[in-house]
């Protein structure tokens, strides 16, 4: 990481994953568990090529990604959320709960959203347990699996 402005914990936290494009990366890949470059790039938010690299070399190098070879393809690489990344849970849940009490939610999220005020804790345990599972590189070879499918 580069020299902090502050030593302030939220100063340095934010700029190591807290502008939009990193939430939204970290959150495709709570969902989903691993996301290759082209997934990002077909995200509803549409993020520019150069955006994307950029943001994604900057979860690298601060350990809040980590990426290996694509099982199916040698031109493909696969990103994942690393223990670091897998603790940023609770912020996204939070952020997600704020979202529902302010604003318009679509209704392919209003499931997820139900799930996680029946059981916030509950749901980040089992969040966490399915993300850090050494069951993931099986279940990555399914397509379309993700901890909580949004219909």
């Amino acid at each position: 990481m580069s020299k902090k402005r502050s030593g302030c914990p939220i100063s340095c936290s934010l700029e190591m994953w807290g502008d939009k494009w990193s939430l939204l990366i970290i959150r495709d890949l709570m969902l989903k568990k691993e996301c290759t470059y082209g997934d990002f790039l077909k995200a509803d938010e549409k993020i520019a090529t150069n955006i994307l690299a950029s943001k994604l070399q900057n979860l690298l190098d601060n350990g809040i990604i980590d990426k290996k070879d694509h099982p199916d393809s040698k031109l493909k690489i696969l990103y994942f959320l690393t223990q670091k990344g897998i603790d940023l849970i609770p912020v996204i849940v939070e952020i997600n709960l704020w979202g529902d009490q302010y604003l318009t939610v679509p209704d392919d999220r209003k499931k997820l959203l139900e799930d996680i005020k029946k059981d916030k804790e509950g749901f980040i345990k089992r969040a966490k347990a399915y993300l850090s599972s050494e069951v993931y590189n099986d279940l990555q070879k399914q397509k379309n699996n993700s901890f909580h499918k949004i219909e």
